[in-house]
């Protein structure tokens, strides 16, 4: 396992910083490494390794997103009211709308087999949005009319409103029966991780406050905690909804509210652990694409991919309507919300897993979708956030 992680470091750096001096993303490098290291090409890592893969990019995603809870707050997301809100769920029922079009006559399956294609695709990048909007908050664009921080919450938000369409979707396809209440379960999810993640940072607030703790060691109690929430929300699943992912940023967001000057310097050790976290993440995302099978989809999966990223842009469109925002910060959030990768890594094998006969078509358009949307959107913002979106004065 040692080798694997030394593979990984050592030519994720490299790929990464060549992609970086061609003046392309670096964690194109880095899906490329993990194509090239995983079981599809040289299977040059550990299957222990690969065993422990989803574990591990969860411990990624747990990382990025305190840093984002690190400098969200409540109070911003409160003044941009409507469209933050309506970004958590609108842009992906326009993705999933038009995978419903697009998917039977280029693709050839029936119309509820794409839904449940279209809820495998449908969830934007954490890990891909939200490095790329704390950047942008710290070079103070768009934070005016609130572009980073509607990003921000919609990137965390909007993957709890996909998983639990898809759970339905699989459900359906599987037999089983799905009422109303299985969609209640998103807004009792949120709720739920949201107050108990704020319990949890008003205690952690209040620990930090009255016994000195170094800051390393408080990272270790926050990442703790966050291991611990995402453990609970798979043990607590059969009695109440819960999401582990909001609980995280909740903490993080508390934090920031309670002790601002803190969640600064917290901010920045989390920014080092990102360094290495998310060469793991994406390399391990790239480790799970088969292309030999990705290829044989054909035009009609890039299509769909293509045709339903028109679709989801239209969403965030519809989100900016009657907003402050100009034309060309409208266009650069419809650009930003574009890049898939670990939602679609982590569930884009289950309905195979299953025996659902559509398994191998959902595989599919989950690899493209990370294939063509994870760098290009990365591309998106990286070329065009400092054109779209000025300074604020």
């Amino acid at each position: 396992m040692l080798t694997s992680l030394a593979l990984i470091f050592l030519l994720g750096l490299l790929l990464g910083g060549l992609f970086m001096k061609l003046k392309l993303p670096a964690i194109l490098g880095m899906i490329i490494t993990g194509i090239i290291l995983g079981p599809h090409a040289l299977n040059l890592l550990s299957p222990k390794f690969l065993g422990i893969s989803a574990d591990l990019r969860q411990l990624a995603l747990v990382i990025i997103l305190t840093r984002a809870g690190l400098s969200l707050s409540l109070h911003e997301f409160k003044r941009i009211g409507r469209p933050a809100l309506l970004m958590c769920f609108v842009p992906a029922t326009f993705e999933l709308l038009g995978v419903v079009l697009l998917a039977p006559p280029l693709m050839g399956v029936t119309y509820w087999e794409a839904a449940l294609m279209g809820g495998a695709i449908a969830a934007v990048s954490p890990a891909v949005v939200v490095p790329r909007m704390l950047k942008m908050r710290e070079e103070n664009r768009g934070v005016q009319h609130g572009i980073p921080q509607m990003l921000l919450a919609g990137a965390s938000l909007d993957d709890v409103y996909v998983l639990v369409v898809f759970s339905a979707f699989l459900a359906l396809l599987k037999g089983e029966s799905v009422s109303a209440t299985s969609f209640v379960s998103v807004p009792i999810s949120i709720g739920s991780g949201a107050l108990v993640g704020f319990a949890c940072g008003l205690i952690l607030v209040f620990l930090f406050k009255h016994v000195h703790i170094r800051d390393t060691a408080k990272v270790m109690i926050i990442l703790s905690c966050g291991f611990l929430l995402n453990e609970l929300e798979l043990d607590i699943a059969h009695i109440i909804p819960f999401s582990g992912m909001i609980a995280v940023v909740a903490i993080a967001a508390c934090i920031y509210g309670g002790r601002k000057e803190l969640a600064v310097r917290l901010s920045g050790k989390f920014t080092k652990l990102w360094v290495a976290a998310e060469i793991i993440l994406f390399v391990l995302v790239g480790a799970a694409l088969d292309v030999k099978f990705a290829f044989t989809a054909g035009a009609g999966a890039i299509f769909v991919v293509l045709g339903a990223m028109i679709f989801r842009m239209a969403g965030v469109f519809t989100c900016m309507l009657h907003t402050p925002l100009f034309y060309r910060e409208r266009f650069f959030c419809m650009l930003a919300y574009v890049p898939k990768a670990t939602v679609q890594a982590a569930i884009g094998g289950v309905p195979l897993a299953f025996g659902l006969s559509c398994g191998n078509n959902v595989l599919t358009l989950a690899a493209v979708s990370i294939m063509i949307t994870a760098p290009l959107g990365a591309i998106f913002i990286d070329k065009t956030y400092k054109r779209l979106v000025a300074v604020d004065k």
